[in-house]
């Protein structure tokens, strides 16, 4: 679930190679915009990253409706833990990657390749379980190559030479998958196509379907089944998004929120006594958690190894 800012490929690699150099710097800037939540003088003794009574549960939005989506889900784990839950909107990936370095989030729904670019760089957060849209099915989704109706594109071998819609350069199915699947057909992702950086997976699926900015892109499957303008021509199964957790909460903390998320159902939330999560728009983006573990990420790793990308790198 992500959202909008790139223009050009260089940038955004600059951006997510100064993640690192932007979180030592936080604790000294008197910014308190949207993308750094406000220091708390407790939160290092509490290992909280507000305080000991807030979870701070961070998010990169996909949608327009991202955080009507997560709300049931937060709802949850407020009433499991007793603590209040604040939800924290990243503008992009980078952003919500600085936040978990600098410890500025407890709780996380992140994509597998911004929890792995995360902890290269040192975030100390531990992945416990993976949303799941259907209910039997396993952690995962799927990285879509798309084009308008009306194209003659017909396989992804065409989109060399094209101007392609990516996500974001931290999107897993927006933009590694990707690029890893072009790579294997002798097609960069920076070098053989013009890249468009979308920001949010809905607007990539709104701009190839328009055919104007992009003649071709990619989106996970969620959101490219809204729309009716664009055509599949590939699609990538991409290892489950993880919810994660801070790992410098307090062990009682940490334990509470594993054994209430680690294996979840929707009709369980609504027992629980969450009435929203019983409505259309949150079933269809959450029917249960299936556990995860770090080692679930390793084909992740292993993609960053064969393309290389910059933004893997610690």
């Amino acid at each position: 679930m992500n959202s909008h800012r790139y223009g050009k490929l260089i940038a955004a690699g600059l951006s997510l190679l100064m993640v690192t150099s932007l979180a030592a710097c936080s604790d000294d800037t008197s910014d308190n915009s949207p993308d750094k939540p406000t220091d708390n003088p407790t939160s290092q003794a509490t290992g909280f990253a507000q305080d000991a009574n807030t979870l701070v549960f961070g998010v990169v939005p996909d949608s327009v409706d991202t955080e009507t989506n997560y709300q049931p889900l937060m709802d949850y784990i407020a009433l499991k833990t007793g603590l209040s839950v604040k939800y924290y909107e990243s503008t992009d990936y980078a952003a919500l990657i600085e936040a978990a370095i600098a410890g500025k989030i407890d709780v996380a729904s992140f994509s597998g390749f911004t929890y792995v670019i995360a902890t290269n760089n040192g975030a100390k957060i531990v992945p416990i379980s993976s949303i799941v849209t259907e209910a039997g099915a396993e952690p995962g989704y799927y990285s879509e190559a798309i084009v308008p109706l009306n194209s003659t594109i017909t396989t992804l071998a065409d989109f060399k030479g094209k101007k392609v819609c990516f996500v974001d350069p931290s999107s897993t199915s927006g933009y590694l998958f990707p690029s890893f699947e072009l790579l294997k057909l002798g097609i960069s992702a920076e070098n053989d196509v013009t890249p468009v950086f979308a920001g949010k997976h809905d607007i990539s699926v709104t701009k190839v379907a328009q055919g104007v900015e992009c003649e071709a892109g990619f989106a996970e499957d969620s959101q490219v089944a809204l729309s009716d303008a664009v055509r599949v021509i590939q699609r990538t199964h991409v290892p489950g998004a993880p919810i994660v957790v801070s790992d410098t909460l307090p062990d009682s903390v940490k334990t509470n929120l594993t054994q209430a998320l680690a294996n979840v159902t929707i009709d369980q939330i609504i027992a629980a006594g969450v009435a929203k999560a019983d409505s259309d728009a949150f079933r269809s983006t959450f029917a249960a958690t299936s556990p995860v573990n770090d080692a679930a990420y390793d084909l992740i790793r292993q993609i960053c190894q064969q393309t290389g990308a910059k933004q893997c790198q610690a």
